[in-house]
């Protein structure tokens, strides 16, 4: 049974930084791409960041460009979105997916079939 389980989330002020964690098991093999995620009240799911397990440049959202990182660590199957300088609109649900992805086709919410609960990460201004 595949699981995908984040950690992390919190309420930060403005300019802080929160780190997130998705741990993933039973995840398979032909799941190339782990993504983040996020939806805020009224608005649709937003691609933030995605990594292959295999190596590779990341992808990151336009939003979130300079300020995130996503990162992953094999060993443990656990996939990190480090979040700096944080502002009141990165105020969302985040979600860790996974997925078999092409280059073309990883910024879509569509392209992934397993996601995680969800973290609610709340930055005040």
């Amino acid at each position: 049974q595949a699981q995908l389980v984040e950690s992390g989330g919190g309420l930060v002020q403005a300019g802080g930084s929160l780190r997130l964690a998705c741990v993933a098991s039973g995840l398979p093999r032909s799941r190339n791409r782990m993504g983040w995620f996020r939806q805020a009240p009224g608005k649709e799911r937003e691609f933030v960041a995605a990594i292959s397990w295999t190596g590779g440049s990341p992808y990151y959202g336009d939003s979130v460009k300079g300020r995130f990182t996503i990162s992953k660590d094999n060993a443990k199957n656990t996939v990190y979105l480090q979040m700096n300088s944080l502002k009141s609109e990165d105020t969302a649900i985040y979600y860790c997916a996974g997925g078999w992805t092409a280059s073309s086709t990883t910024t879509y919410a569509s392209s992934y079939d397993y996601w995680g609960q969800g973290t609610q990460v709340t930055v005040s201004s």
